[in-house]
């Protein structure tokens, strides 16, 4: 009997991604595109890509998110904020100012960064200047 139960225990404990069905696999194996294939093997495993991660940077999200910050640039001309506009970057994020700050200027697809800040906030860095406006995302 114990020696049934030293052949249970470990199965109890492996991952149950172990045991899935394989159909993901197949179909993986099935896409003759590289980059196609390397997609959907990502796809099936538990950590999301830098891609998705990406996509969701900002969004509700557990706190072990990895990701800290986004890089992106406002197509167009940017001249600058008020409290509570709205900012949409060029992969397609929109975020709002959140502080009462504002800012004046004069650039053409200026280049930005969305950093994480301490419990929960993020920042919106310019290339160039040294004001970063609190924003959420919303979109």
């Amino acid at each position: 009997m114990r020696s049934i139960i030293s052949l249970i225990v470990p199965l109890l404990v492996v991952p149950s991604a172990v045991f899935a069905d394989d159909s993901g696999l197949q179909r993986c194996r099935g896409l003759a595109d590289p980059t196609a294939r390397l997609a959907c093997y990502d796809a099936l495993g538990s950590a999301p890509s830098a891609d998705v991660q990406g996509q969701r940077f900002g969004l509700k999200a557990p706190p072990s998110e990895a990701m800290q910050a986004v890089v992106s640039h406002i197509p167009g001309k940017f001249e600058g904020w008020e409290p509570k506009s709205r900012i949409r970057l060029a992969n397609g994020q929109v975020w709002q100012i959140v502080d009462g700050s504002r800012g004046a200027f004069q650039l053409v697809d200026a280049k930005v960064r969305v950093r994480r800040g301490a419990l929960g906030s993020y920042y919106l860095d310019i290339e160039g200047h040294n004001t970063s406006p609190g924003v959420k995302r919303v979109e």
